[in-house]
């Protein structure tokens, strides 16, 4: 029988947790990936998540359903300045731009190393990957679509997320001191990535986005 390459514990640590959270995924006992389908409520309605599961880490990616046009050389050299732009300041995981064929997924990488993964640490590189296309994604959209300069689906991303937040926060305290408004504004930009002093950041306290699990193809398969 062929020896696995890949750490079981860590695979049923994240498996109990996608189950757990009633989640329907599809795992590949010989190579160790896990498949899975996502729905947001952005521009990009659905993610597609494989988790690579290795001997002591495993990388989560989720892959957009579009991508840049790899003939198109312009649209492509704007989407390489987007995910730049993106990624600048990141504190966990990155957006990536396969060159050859113009694909955007985001990725986060867990070391595992001595340790079996946490159901939060788990729940947080899930999470992430989706709260960070929840934000980008309308970006994404008008550089494949709108031919919108790397520069301005960057900036209106960011203001969009910005201003759903003093949106919210103005609703939950209304009638309270601006001061104070602004001071749980600026924690609450810290805790979600927001920008602030052109800082972007997404940190294990990544904001969960609003989830509906859907399937590849079929319904908890262990294939």
């Amino acid at each position: 029988m062929k020896e696995k390459n890949y750490s079981t514990e860590i695979a049923n640590a994240i498996k109990s947790y996608l189950k757990e959270d009633n989640w329907h995924f599809s795992f590949n006992e010989e190579s160790g990936l896990l498949k899975f389908g996502l729905s947001l409520s952005s521009k990009i309605k659905k993610i597609n998540y494989i988790v690579d599961v290795k001997e002591d880490e495993y990388i989560v990616y989720a892959i957009a359903p579009i991508g840049a046009d790899e003939e198109d050389k312009k649209m492509m050299a704007t989407m390489a300045e987007f995910v730049c732009r993106a990624n600048y300041g990141l504190k966990n995981g990155n957006f990536e731009l396969d060159m050859r064929d113009g694909e955007v997924r985001f990725k986060c990488f867990v070391d595992c190393e001595g340790i079996t993964p946490s159901k939060d640490m788990v729940q947080n590189s899930i999470h992430c990957p989706a709260a960070m296309f929840k934000r980008y994604s309308s970006g994404i959209v008008d550089i494949i679509f709108g031919n919108a300069t790397a520069k301005e689906a960057v900036e209106k991303c960011e203001k969009a997320t910005e201003d759903e937040i003093r949106s919210l926060l103005s609703e939950l305290t209304e009638g309270e001191d601006e001061g104070e408004l602004g001071e749980i504004l600026a924690k609450l930009a810290e805790r979600l990535g927001s920008p602030d002093d052109d800082d972007e950041s997404c940190d294990t306290g990544c904001v969960s986005a609003m989830i509906k699990t859907d399937l590849f193809g079929t319904e908890g398969d262990d294939d």
